[in-house]
């Protein structure tokens, strides 16, 4: 195992493949695991489905630690018929010997029951271990009804089981059940949340979002087998994954759904004693650049040293190559990192001894030395796979100079927005109704509405202190077919870019000057409104990506249905909600359902208390919690290959509840 896998108190353990060892300061004691059931939040960072998967990340973490070190070539996740999870690895084992320091427990069973008792803090465990910067498996014991851990040894060649009850507590000490499958090593824990943590939410795992998590795994560590097996009713299905090409295969994966400029992948690597990178790359014909970059195999969303030394080196690099081959004349100018990166597709995945986290959600990588080693091996083995390959570098720098051109017309764009708004006086569309001067952008919300004729009834409804409304006409344009010059003609982009007031794209979006903390789309419940919703965050997610990162893009949920309770008038979110209203009434409700297709429908009195008003409403927040498959469900919906877009509804389409867009 990984974070498990160390003995404690400056013993040793002999395990499957080496020694591991660290001190006594290394263990945090608690007094038991109540610290984590009383601010669970603090460990998995919410109750939500967010934090239910995240238990299986962390014992999953565990497994790809002991397959980074070389301990582990298969991880088995199932999810039971009962609703628990079982994760199972070929790695080492947890250590069964006695702890050194508490003579009446077992290794194991500090490693389930204290906080940082892991391989990866301190000694000599771990070369390289990821984790969710984390807390290990102890908080997953600490978090769930029952806990349940089988340990295959080498040491003796037996299986050992130990147990857990009631967030921690031990049922069964660690004892011997039996003899290990022949020459088989490793750990097997079986766990099931408690549905007192998670009861906001419920405990039912959400198979997509395992299965995406699991491919990413698997992408990132070559050669590493990964099972998911779902035996719930009506839920069953198997799948595994496995890639010899690694990173190469998942820039594949990720240009699938696009159109590659050329079929080859760019792959290289470098190693130093303490720190490693690999890179793969493509470019497509689309105009969005995709960088997915992992520091031992934690996804750094935020980017940090490791990105920055790749896109300087690729800047250069590129450039260079150009002007040495009469691409570039010498009277213009050298091409920026933002045209070069235009349509490219790459992963990054850096692995080191001791990851220094930065940001808010600690996905920003900050170590300074990692940046140098990118940067070095992008500008030697980059070159060379230019130099090596004469005709895809030329497709290269071709779209390169294409997307130049293309930035200088956005600008001109830009500048003629600005240029327009400046004449009109205070800069703000037309068509915006703001809320009252002097609101803090915290407190200050922007209702994006479908149609004059619902944002005229939204006008009325609003609490004009706090709330905006900004009406948009017809279809939203699909920026994913657009180039920004396009896009920043369309009027209804303008607009939008206007009222948000942080700028537009990658190099210029300042999501501290935004002049709204929640920016909430408002659209009718029907397949217009889904397509114009899709629209938006299509065009959020392209060119205003850190307003969803920082969570300020919102969904506004208006009722699908009203009916009459007596004399009072009740609203109904959706199908779900009319189905648990007529149970709770045992099929007997006597008034018809009226459907509210669009908002409307609703006169302003209605849209305030179902829709507006804070005390009532029910908004959806946007997040993105895996970029890269974020990013391929973007091009799939939005892109041009149908069948495509039709095999991903008919797949999803019954889970399409759940869907975290």
């Amino acid at each position: 195992m990984s974070k498990t896998a160390k003995p404690t108190a400056g013993a040793t353990t002999q395990g499957n493949g080496g020694r591991s060892s660290y001190s006594a300061k290394d263990i945090q004691v608690l007094e038991g695991l109540d610290p984590v059931r009383k601010r669970p939040g603090m460990y998995i960072g919410s109750t939500g489905l967010k934090g239910l998967h995240h238990l299986i990340w962390e014992v999953v973490d565990n497994s790809v630690d002991e397959a980074m070190a070389g301990h582990c070539d298969r991880i088995d996740v199932t999810l039971l018929a009962d609703g628990g999870c079982r994760v199972t690895d070929n790695g080492r084992g947890i250590p069964v010997d006695k702890h050194p320091r508490y003579k009446n427990k077992s290794a194991a069973e500090i490693a389930l029951t204290v906080l940082h008792a892991g391989g990866k803090f301190g000694g000599s465990g771990y070369t390289i271990s990821g984790g969710l910067h984390g807390v290990g498996v102890s908080v997953v014991n600490a978090l769930s009804q029952k806990l349940v851990a089988e340990i295959d040894s080498s040491i003796d060649g037996k299986r050992h089981e130990l147990s857990f009850h009631n967030g921690g507590k031990v049922l069964e000490k660690i004892h011997v059940i039996g003899k290990a499958p022949r020459g088989r090593t490793g750990t097997t824990i079986t766990f099931w949340p408690d549905p007192e943590i998670f009861q906001a939410e419920g405990v039912e795992f959400r198979a997509q979002t395992i299965v995406e998590h699991l491919q990413t795994y698997a992408f990132l560590n070559k050669g590493l087998e990964i099972r998911f097996v779902d035996q719930r009713e009506d839920k069953e299905q198997e799948v595994t994954y496995r890639y010899a090409g690694g990173i190469v295969d998942f820039v594949k994966y990720l240009n699938d759904t696009k159109e590659p400029l050329f079929r080859k992948v760019a792959d290289f690597e470098m190693k130093e004693p303490d720190q490693e990178v690999e890179i793969a790359l493509q470019w497509n014909s689309g105009y969005y650049e995709s960088i997915h970059s992992f520091a031992n195999g934690i996804q750094t969303v935020e980017g940090g040293m490791h990105e920055e030394g790749f896109k300087k080196a690729l800047t250069n690099v590129v450039n260079r190559y150009a002007r040495n081959n009469n691409l570039l004349k010498e009277k213009d100018g050298n091409l920026l990192g933002e045209d070069i990166r235009e349509g490219l597709t790459a992963v990054i995945s850096v692995r080191l001894r001791d990851p220094q986290f930065e940001g808010q959600t600690k996905a920003k990588l900050g170590n300074v030395s990692i940046r140098s080693l990118v940067e070095r091996a992008t500008n030697e083995k980059l070159a060379t796979f230019l130099e090596e390959n004469p005709t895809e570098a030329r497709k290269i720098v071709s779209k390169s100079l294409q997307a130049s051109r293309a930035r200088v017309a956005a600008k001109e764009a830009r500048d003629l927005t600005r240029r327009k708004s400046a004449l009109e006086g205070a800069g703000m569309p037309d068509k915006l109704r703001d809320c009252a001067s002097g609101t803090a952008a915290e407190d200050a919300e922007l209702f994006i509405i479908e149609g004059d004729s619902a944002g005229g009834t939204a006008v009325q409804a609003r609490d004009p202190r706090t709330q905006a409304i900004l009406p948009i006409r017809g279809k939203f344009l699909n920026v994913e077919k657009a180039r920004m010059d396009k896009m920043l003609r369309n009027n209804e982009v303008q607009s939008l870019i206007a009222a948000i007031g942080a700028g537009i794209g990658n190099e210029e979006f300042e999501v501290e000057k935004a002049r709204y903390h929640k920016v909430i789309i408002m659209a009718d419940a029907d397949v217009d409104g889904s397509h114009i919703r899709t629209l938006l965050l299509t065009f959020f997610f392209r060119y205003m990506k850190p307003l969803i990162e920082t969570g300020y893009i919102y969904i506004a949920q208006p009722p699908l249905y009203s009916t009459l309770v007596g004399k009072e008038k009740i609203y109904l979110k959706d199908d779900h909600a009319k189905e648990e209203f007529l149970a709770e009434r045992n099929g007997q409700h006597k008034s018809e359902f009226t459907r509210l297709k669009g908002l409307g429908e609703m006169d302003y009195e209605e849209l305030a208390e179902t829709t507006m008003e804070a005390s009532h409403r029910t908004l959806l927040q946007v997040a993105i919690e895996q970029a890269a498959q974020a990013d391929e469900v973007i091009s799939v919906l939005m892109g041009d290959d149908v069948d495509k877009r039709k095999n991903f509804i008919v797949h999803n389409a019954k889970d399409v509840r759940f869907l975290d867009i």
